[in-house]
């Protein structure tokens, strides 16, 4: 997991690769060395970026206001800084949310994800 991951001075920053527009939110897995995410956002006016983070922050148990892009705003690959947070307890939450990921997954409203979705 730490390969997703850089240690920064008050916190770390997440690589991660969006997919706007998806039908469903959610957290796929990972995608060379970012966590690949879906947001139904569309890139338009920070729509996506904003979901991007509040996913983020949900999935991850991190208060919203302590994430931030960093880096590839209008981008589908994004740097996000979480500020405030240790690198092993981040570790910690991200290797729980990534093996959750995928596949099968349930969905928030309890029913099971689509194979290949």
């Amino acid at each position: 997991m730490k390969a997703l991951f850089d240690t920064a001075k008050d916190g770390v920053v997440l690589r991660v690769h969006v997919q706007p527009g998806a039908g469903r939110e959610a957290v796929i897995g990972t995608h060379g060395d970012a966590l690949k995410v879906r947001v139904a956002a569309a890139p338009v006016s920070g729509r996506a970026n904003d979901a991007v983070l509040s996913l983020l922050a949900r999935e991850l148990g991190i208060d919203r206001e302590s994430l931030e892009i960093t880096a590839g705003a209008s981008s589908r690959i994004k740097r996000v800084k979480f500020s405030g947070v240790e690198a092993e307890d981040f570790e910690k939450r991200l290797r729980i949310v990534v093996q959750g990921a995928g596949p099968g997954r349930p969905a928030r409203d309890g029913r099971a994800g689509r194979p290949g979705s």
